[in-house]
């Protein structure tokens, strides 16, 4: 019988950690499948993060290195710039990435490093007990904000893509969602359009992709997803925010 659908080769067969209803199994397999079409899943490095992703060397078929936290940039500029002939790519989430990593992310992108970011925001910290994340919605109650995130003390969530789309060294920049198969489909898209970006040596480049945490919001995996439509996506708008137009399809 022929096989319609299977598991890419640049994913493991190890079972995720990940709790039930998260989305970050989704994004792996993304990620995955977009280096199988490249065709580079033996050049690829990936750095891992400190988070709920702190594993994710154990879940791809690929080179890895963990980095400190919030590091993840820094590392895979060595990297880069050690072997540049490598496709480097980190993921990370907003904890990570938009809290202790902020300084790491922001003078990466200044600098266009020739890396891909994949940013996975679920507006809180997951593996640390549900804590307030500079994602965090107003009013989005956390372990550190039980009566919710108060904007007169601690200000608005942080709006990484389009923080990032103002400077002049990133050349593809995305936001994306994966609460349902049309928009799984697009998100897949923007990661594979990243990557090309850094295959033709254009520039740093980023994917922020709005995801679920249903133990951390009190939530079903049902009620996640809808809560991601209803509330996350308004804050945080889907789209393209910066894209160079010589971007060529590789691999097709």
């Amino acid at each position: 019988m022929e096989q319609v659908f299977g598991r890419p080769k640049a994913l493991s067969e190890k079972r995720l950690h990940y709790c039930p209803g998260c989305t970050h199994g989704i994004i792996h397999r993304l990620v995955a499948e977009a280096i199988d079409d490249l065709g580079i899943q033996d050049k690829t490095i990936g750095v891992a993060p400190v988070g709920c992703a702190v594993l994710a060397y154990d879940y791809f078929n690929l080179d890895f290195q963990q980095a400190a936290h919030g590091r993840a940039p820094a590392v895979a500029t060595g990297i880069k710039r050690v072997l540049p002939d490598r496709f480097v790519f980190t993921y990370q989430g907003d904890g990570d990435l938009a809290s202790i990593g902020m300084a790491e992310i922001v003078h990466a992108a200044a600098r266009g490093e020739k890396i891909t970011v994949i940013f996975i925001n679920n507006a809180i910290y997951g593996m640390t007990g549900g804590q307030m994340a500079p994602t965090s919605l107003p009013g989005q109650k956390t372990t550190t904000s039980p009566y919710g995130r108060d904007i007169n003390t601690v200000g608005y969530p942080i709006r990484v893509a389009e923080m990032l789309t103002t400077l002049d060294g990133p050349a593809y920049i995305s936001r994306v969602s994966v609460h349902d198969p049309k928009h799984i489909n697009k998100a897949k898209e923007a990661i594979r359009k990243a990557f090309e970006v850094q295959i033709q040596g254009l520039g740093f480049s980023l994917v922020e992709v709005l995801s679920t945490c249903p133990t951390n919001w009190g939530l079903s995996p049902r009620e996640a997803l809808k809560w991601l439509e209803e509330n996350m996506i308004p804050y945080y708008p889907l789209g393209v925010f910066k894209s160079p137009e010589e971007v060529s399809k590789v691999g097709a």
